[in-house]
């Protein structure tokens, strides 16, 4: 098995491991802020490259995971939140070039699939859809044991698949996404409107001491009972069934992997789920047999992904 170094880059933190042999624990892992606000970060990430590499075997090859859209075909950053520097930025050119090994690239939801599909709850499946619901919501696919990635690298972005023409504002600045539906954004969003509008609740626009109420508030005053909390999440639910029926028809997957802090909330949003998903599907067939399933891999989802995206163009 080739010895693999993988990068995972957030907004808050860099992180890096290598892994050999077919070990799904690294033989060494480091993390360091990225301090985003301040130059050369890619300059702070060859430092912590060089701190995980191995002394006493060659390294076969780098795998880069991060946030926001990529070109993985040319190796691009074409921009990632938190980092302004990083606009149009050639990492695995500047990567190769420096470590003088092969550089590989893509965002952290097509990778969190990859990783699931050969270590976690998709093992064993040949056809995989990936939703991590958080902030926002985001998407990734393997179609016959190969992951989707598209012309531009620009495919599986399933949050930005329009569920309501002239819907609610997305983060993206398009209107009725999936994500400005069923994200924690989409959930604060909603409840805010309607307290605004005077809509009864335990919960007030001043809650946090000013700031906005997050999902996680909303989620604890929906366990408690509160009505317009629990509609929220009943309406997250509903409208992520419309998204998913739409990606069943797509792509007709084995196994749907949930991930992200929303989808821990449980029933209070998959009740409505799954009565709006089989309400919305063209035929019955697409659910036999199907896994609906959370995660397995959290946290280590941006390192075993990058790994496993290396591998792959390794081999093939």
């Amino acid at each position: 098995m080739p010895t693999i170094v993988s990068i995972d880059i957030g907004g808050t933190q860099l992180r890096a491991a290598t892994y050999t042999q077919d070990q799904i624990h690294p033989l060494s892992v480091k993390r360091i802020q990225t301090k985003a606000s301040e130059p050369d970060t890619f300059g702070r990430l060859v430092k912590l490259i060089e701190d995980v590499l191995p002394k006493d075997q060659k390294v076969d090859a780098i795998g880069v995971s991060l946030p926001g859209p990529v070109d993985p075909h040319a190796g691009i950053v074409m921009v990632t939140p938190n980092i302004k520097e990083w606009r149009d930025f050639p990492i695995t050119s500047k990567l190769t070039e420096h470590f003088g090994i092969p550089s590989f690239l893509d965002n952290d939801a097509n990778l969190a699939c990859l990783a699931e599909w050969k270590f976690g709850a998709g093992r064993g499946h040949h056809n995989v859809l990936y939703l991590t619901i958080s902030t926002g919501v985001g998407g990734g696919v393997i179609i016959e044991d190969r992951l989707l990635q598209g012309q531009h690298g620009l495919a599986a972005e399933l949050g930005h698949s329009t569920i309501q023409v002239d819907g609610p504002l997305c983060g993206c600045g398009q209107r009725g996404h999936l994500e400005s539906f069923s994200s924690g954004t989409g959930i604060e969003r909603y409840v805010a409107e309607q307290l605004a509008a005077g809509r009864e609740s335990s919960l007030t626009l001043n809650s946090s001491g000013g700031a906005k109420i997050s999902a996680h508030e909303i989620s604890k005053a929906a366990k408690f009972g509160d009505a317009l909390s629990i509609e929220a999440y009943q309406i997250a639910g509903k409208y992520l069934g419309i998204g998913v029926a739409n990606f069943l028809h797509a792509f007709d997957p084995s196994v749907v992997i949930f991930g992200g802090g929303v989808s821990q909330s449980g029933a209070l949003l998959f009740d409505s789920f799954n009565i709006s998903l089989k309400e919305h599907l063209m035929h019955p067939k697409y659910l036999e047999g199907l896994v609906i399933t959370r995660a397995e891999l959290k946290d280590d989802s941006g390192l075993l992904g990058a790994r496993a995206l290396a591998e792959m163009k390794l081999s093939s």
